[in-house]
């Protein structure tokens, strides 16, 4: 394993370890206007949701690491104290990467990108029309982590109203994760599409604790055979099933062949009781 210290490193290779290695990282499309009411639209993948009451998203627009320079979108804030927050999806993403180059300020990078500005409800900046998940927000505070290039600055924002496209929801009222098609941002040139094989579901363990990974027999958490995750889900169970109802579901199990090739696809479908009664006869 490489290991390096960052205090040895250029801002250059800093930039393309952290980025290269920290992803895929969602995209705050930012809109924000200077005090002559002119409108700024940039994008950061130093971007995350930090609170949800107070609701609370915190973006970093960093110093340019060629010239030390802040980004007018920095600039912006400190003159209104507001911003939009949309979010971005496939079918706008090419516009998105347009309006990231370095204009100058009071250039319009919803014209040169072809967006469509919108009105807000609570504050001055404009949403992106085609952005179908907008959060207003107020500034609450801006840290500066350094004046050198590279160095980030913490946009910390409450959010005032959030604005949801009706398409994107599903049956239960809730934002349908398979319908959004959300793009985020990987290492140097790469981007991630979060659709299709790249959806997958996991059901967290809030309101039950399972057995843990140090429960399993030795035979079965020791084996080479198994991956981390098929320990995972095995360790997710509520208890370690007895011989008797090991039995049972092999009993049960007349037509399936004693494999750990089955064992493991018995597992891929979280049928954790039938892929353990097998890994017990079968490790």
């Amino acid at each position: 394993m490489i290991s390096l210290d960052p205090a040895e490193l250029s801002i250059p290779e800093r930039h393309h370890y952290l980025l290269g290695g920290v992803g895929p990282r969602p995209i705050a499309f930012a809109s924000t206007i200077d005090s002559h009411n002119r409108p700024n639209l940039a994008p950061f993948s130093f971007f995350n949701v930090f609170s949800s009451n107070p609701p609370v998203l915190i973006f970093s627009p960093a110093r340019s690491g060629r010239t030390g320079q802040t980004k007018n979108t920095l600039d912006n804030v400190k003159e209104v104290n507001e911003v939009v927050i949309n979010v971005v999806t496939y079918d706008m993403v090419h516009q998105m990467s347009l309006a990231s180059s370095p204009y100058e300020k009071g250039v319009n990078e919803f014209e040169k990108a072809g967006f469509t500005p919108i009105k807000s409800n609570k504050i001055k900046p404009f949403r992106v029309a085609e952005s179908p998940i907008q959060f207003e927000c107020k500034v609450l505070e801006i840290k500066e982590l350094g004046q050198k290039g590279g160095a980030g600055n913490l946009i910390i924002c409450e959010v005032v109203q959030i604005h949801i496209n009706e398409d994107i929801i599903n049956k239960e009222g809730r934002i349908d994760q398979t319908k959004i098609d959300l793009v985020s941002r990987m290492g140097g040139n790469w981007y991630c599409r979060a659709n299709g094989d790249a959806l997958f579901e996991i059901d967290k363990p809030i309101t039950t604790i399972g057995i843990g990974v140090d429960s399993l027999p030795n035979k079965i958490r020791l084996s080479h055979e198994l991956s981390g995750n098929d320990l995972g889900k095995l360790g997710n169970m509520l208890e370690l099933p007895s011989s008797d109802v090991i039995e049972k579901e092999i009993n049960s199990m007349n037509d399936v062949e004693m494999t750990l090739s089955n064992a493991k696809n018995l597992l891929n479908s979280y049928e954790l009781l039938k892929a353990y009664a097998i890994l017990s006869k079968v490790l």
